[in-house]
């Protein structure tokens, strides 16, 4: 995130900073109002001015810390090879779940979920998926991959959350990715044999450079390719 600029957006960050790290440490239920202002050396009624009530001030916790994430990612360099980079996005994700316990099941209750921060991380997910069907990788439609990759991954880190850290299985996160992956895409860079649904997949990952087709024709030929794509 970027350095504020002046006093109003300092006061602003530091709570939001304080908000979070309050609820890193001991959940939701620790970021009272009169531990927030505490902890970022403000009056109460400060708190309610930059955000109304207890509800928007989560909401901007939530935009703040998913915007730091998604940044971290976006500036990340990718890998040469798609479906590596689809490793290293969700090893970096579960990092982060297992890292941020208390904001990541804030992040991922009901307003997290319309939060733009969080939009534009499902976006990125969505082009790896993308560029694993442009390599001709992929196994079935971008939309359902995509679906897929973000359960099982969102999934995998709640049920690692919700176990004492000494009970937790150190392999569970990574032969769940490995098992979605193998689901999802060809990965040992095999190109013979790939069967209709994987080129359909493929031609409707390119079918933006179709332009002899007219926008309809392309929307309408995209639909029956993803249909084939998930047969």
């Amino acid at each position: 995130m970027g350095t504020p600029k002046n006093s109003a957006e300092e006061t602003r960050f530091r709570i939001l900073e304080a908000t979070a790290e309050l609820i890193n440490q001991g959940g939701r239920d620790a970021a009272t109002t009169r531990a927030i202002a505490m902890a970022s050396q403000v009056q109460a009624p400060m708190i309610y001015r930059y955000f109304g009530d207890k509800q928007g001030l989560l909401d901007a916790v939530v935009e703040h810390v998913l915007a730091a994430y998604v940044e971290e990612k976006s500036s990340r360099e990718p890998h040469q090879d798609p479906v590596e980079e689809l490793r290293e996005g969700w090893n970096l994700h579960v990092r982060f779940g297992l890292a941020h316990p208390g904001l990541f099941l804030l992040m991922n209750g009901d307003h997290g979920s319309r939060s733009p921060a969080a939009a534009s991380g499902y976006q990125i997910l969505s082009r790896k998926i993308k560029d694993i069907a442009l390599a001709g990788r992929l196994k079935m439609s971008e939309s359902r991959a995509t679906a897929l990759v973000h359960a099982v991954c969102l999934g995998t880190v709640l049920s690692l959350i919700g176990q004492p850290e000494a009970l937790r299985d150190p392999k569970l996160a990574e032969t769940a990715r490995e098992m979605v992956i193998q689901a999802i895409s060809n990965d040992d860079l095999e190109t013979k044999d790939q069967g209709v649904g994987v080129l359909a997949v493929s031609l409707n990952a390119k079918l933006a450079e179709a332009s002899v087709l007219s926008n309809s024709e392309r929307q309408l030929l995209g639909e029956w390719l993803e249909r084939i794509a998930d047969e």
